[in-house]
């Protein structure tokens, strides 16, 4: 998304090119594909572990850190590798979509009209809320040290990264839309006035 702001912003001309439907499939192929080759390499992991006390899992879902937790053995590698997959697939992405929006930024910030900018943040506007929610949420639970980790918190920030955001996206990004922005206020006017 944040590379297609970008192209569509920086090089509006280029456009059609760029991000056509082929280009689309491998963006999508290859997260798919990269994310699917992590997964089954942790859940291998995770399997050769032993364990041996509790078999319920303090946490919402399925997530590593807390399955760690249970394990009987020696899990400093397991932990290794976990936050070096949090890096490469939590911090990176962040980086490349705050660098992107650098560039989208100061493209607007040259346009020489206030209404062309104000229309091209608010294309950008949705789009960061929610990479700020999903990436700064993922980031504190995933990224910082064991010793400041609190079970209460890990929980409540992993609904935001895994519950939350996935389910406000459509709604963000469709606060957007002119229409939909009437009905809500057609909806909140009845409802405040009757």
């Amino acid at each position: 998304m944040a590379y297609d702001r970008y192209v569509a912003i920086c090089n509006p001309l280029h456009y059609p090119l760029v991000m056509n439907q082929r280009f689309c499939i491998q963006l999508v192929t290859g997260s798919w594909v990269a994310n699917i080759v992590v997964q089954i390499g942790q859940t291998y992991q995770i399997f050769s572990l032993p364990f041996c006390g509790p078999n319920q899992i303090n946490h919402f879902f399925c997530d590593i850190p807390p399955i760690l937790n249970l394990a009987c053995g020696d899990t400093s590698v397991n932990e290794i590798l976990f936050y070096i997959d949090a890096v490469l697939f939590v911090t990176v992405p962040f980086l490349l979509i705050l660098g992107s929006y650098s560039k989208i930024i100061s493209t607007i910030l040259k346009l020489p009209s206030a209404t062309s900018r104000t229309k091209a943040f608010s294309t950008c506007s949705s789009h960061l809320m929610v990479v700020v929610l999903f990436f700064g949420t993922g980031s504190i639970t995933y990224l910082r040290p064991k010793s400041s980790h609190s079970e209460g918190n890990n929980k409540v920030l992993s609904l935001f990264y895994a519950i939350f955001t996935p389910m406000f996206n459509p709604m963000i990004y469709s606060l957007r839309n002119k229409d939909v922005m009437m009905s809500l206020r057609k909806l909140l006017w009845n409802k405040t006035h009757h």
